[in-house]
């Protein structure tokens, strides 16, 4: 009797998704998605084109990514005892509507304190810049569960420019959780058949896990790659290879679109271990491949790199949705304590990319005094070789890993609805129901 009341449980949870509940979750994250594709490609070049040193504007960096960080674990672990998952995600909406337009649209602490001084500068724009974080933070970890004024000619309108930009990115974001709110429900941590919630899983029993460390190197590796060649692909186009200003915007936008596509046909593709480990081996040597490339290509054939833009999006999209895969391959079918996985794992991710960022702005001082720019620049190196580097550090890392299928038939029915979610440009799956999906496809062979 209690087995065929499991099955009829199991079943139910094996369901697909109608497509309300699918757009419904997949523009969950949409107001993140726009921010950060902005925060990523913009707010150094932003900051120098105020006046803040690179070093300075990569301490900004690293102030928001060290609260990113900090907050994951904290939103996982409250989470995780207390549930209130949409509650979670409404407040952080709101931190990063608030505080994002507090950066890109001057020195709000200047204007309170009546002075412009560098020192003031930079410690309100590190402020917001932590606060924005921490309310993008919020909203992460419960859309993976559900899923100043210029001194220079013509700044003024530039910073108008980004204040109508930032007013426009919160008021579609924010439209999109418009539906995101009114097409899910508030997901329930797993109860037992005595209808007690279950026993919460201990932080020291990820730590025992070897998939645990593999997945948080690999999430970690994917992050940097994408967010460092992010950062910093603004200055290379346009220093480096001198293209023209608007190249800043195309090139970026070139690889969120092919970012996009490619993701969209890899939620149709029926998953299982051998092809989880392989497309992530594949875009892996991809960003091998198109970093060096990037690396050494001159400025007299700067027309190659919107065909390499195209070849980092697919990278991109490749290296990212299978690591996400991995991550719900970890977590499991059982939601208590799974606040803790995707916590930790993102508490990785901004710390490494922050302190990556700060080292290498902290060369820019040094390097780029001179007009002559050549190979050894902290823009390529930042866009191309250490992302290269990064992806053959994954492709090590993935040789290491054993998935085992245990009921392939089951797991392909399961996933034949998949559901799409976003970030940066990328389509991911990170809800309750996918993590169910998958774990049920792949067994992690600890022997």
């Amino acid at each position: 009797m209690a087995d065929a009341k499991g099955d009829e449980v199991l079943a139910e949870g094996q369901m697909p998704l109608g497509r309300w509940p699918i757009l419904s979750y997949g523009v969950g994250h949409m107001l993140n998605d726009i921010t950060s594709a902005c925060w990523f490609t913009y707010l150094l070049l932003f900051l120098q084109e105020i006046g803040l040193a690179p070093r300075d504007a990569a301490i900004v960096m690293l102030s928001g990514q060290v609260a990113d960080g900090l907050m994951t674990i904290l939103a996982g672990e409250m989470i995780d005892r207390f549930g209130h998952f949409k509650l979670w995600h409404i407040g952080g909406s709101i931190l990063v509507g608030i505080s994002f337009s507090s950066v890109f649209g001057g020195c709000l602490l200047c204007t309170v304190l009546g002075t412009d001084s560098y020192l003031v500068r930079t410690i309100g724009y590190s402020f917001f810049a932590a606060v924005f974080n921490i309310g993008w933070a919020a909203t992460q970890v419960n859309g993976e569960l559900h899923d100043t004024e210029f001194h220079k000619p013509g700044s003024l309108s530039k910073l108008q420019k980004c204040v109508h930009y930032a007013y426009v990115s919160i008021f579609v974001g924010c439209c999109f959780l418009v539906v995101f709110y009114a097409g899910t429900k508030e997901p329930t941590l797993q109860s037992g058949s005595d209808c007690k919630k279950s026993a919460r899983i201990s932080w020291g029993y990820w730590f025992k896990k070897a998939l645990y460390y593999q997945v948080a190197l690999l999430y970690m590796l994917a992050r940097l790659i994408t967010n460092v060649s992010q950062s910093l692909i603004a200055f290379y186009v346009t220093r480096d290879l001198k293209m023209n200003e608007y190249s800043k915007a195309i090139i970026p936008a070139i690889i969120f679109c092919c970012s996009f596509l490619v993701s969209v046909v890899l939620q149709e593709i029926k998953w299982n271990s051998r092809r989880l480990k392989s497309l992530l081996t594949i875009g892996a040597i991809l960003w091998v491949i198109a970093g060096a490339a990037v690396f050494v290509l001159p400025s007299q054939m700067h027309n190659l790199m919107y065909p390499l833009a195209m070849v980092i999006g697919a990278a991109n999209a490749l290296v990212m949705v299978t690591t996400i895969g991995l991550e719900s391959a970890l977590v499991g079918d059982d939601l208590n304590g799974c606040a803790f996985v995707y916590g930790s794992l993102s508490f990785l991710d901004k710390m490494s990319c922050g302190i990556a960022l700060f080292v290498l702005e902290s060369y820019e001082d040094s390097i780029s005094c001179g007009e002559t720019r050549g190979l050894y620049t902290v823009s390529r190196f930042g866009t191309g070789l250490i992302p290269s580097c990064f992806a053959v550090f994954a492709l090590l890392v993935t040789s290491t890993l054993k998935l085992q299928d245990t009921n392939p038939r089951a797991a392909a029915a399961a996933l034949e609805a998949p559901l799409l979610h976003t970030e940066n440009g990328i389509v991911w799956r990170a809800t309750a129901n996918t993590l169910k999906n998958i774990t049920e496809k792949c067994y992690v062979d600890m022997g």
